[in-house]
């Protein structure tokens, strides 16, 4: 099977041009993967993408709000008993920069 690719410069470039491709690697180690020969079809998927996945599709089942904790927050707020605590809202705010920084690797 061969397709094209069009490259930055506008022209196509070849793809498959009738030879194999390499084998593939394993990111964790940087070897060859263990997904069978070359070719066979078989394909494996690491615990990691396992788990992602798994997790992905409860993450996609979860409803986008919590009702009953919005209800509870619009009880409060209505009835004067909801207080900010800003030292509280801050530190997590930090907690959460730091954790998207070491994320991002910054």
């Amino acid at each position: 099977m061969s397709g094209k690719i069009s490259g930055l410069s506008g022209t196509s470039a070849p793809v498959g041009a009738g030879r194999r491709a390499d084998k593939p690697r394993d990111a964790s180690s940087g070897g060859a993967a263990t997904a069978g020969s070359a070719g066979s079809g078989d394909v494996q998927i690491t615990s990691s993408a396992s788990l992602l996945a798994s997790l992905e599709q409860q993450l996609h089942n979860m409803p986008a709000v919590n009702e009953q904790r919005v209800a509870q927050l619009r009880t409060a707020i209505e009835n004067g008993s909801y207080s900010v605590q800003p030292q509280q809202v801050a530190d997590q705010l930090m907690q959460m920069e730091h954790s998207l920084a070491q994320i991002s690797g910054g």
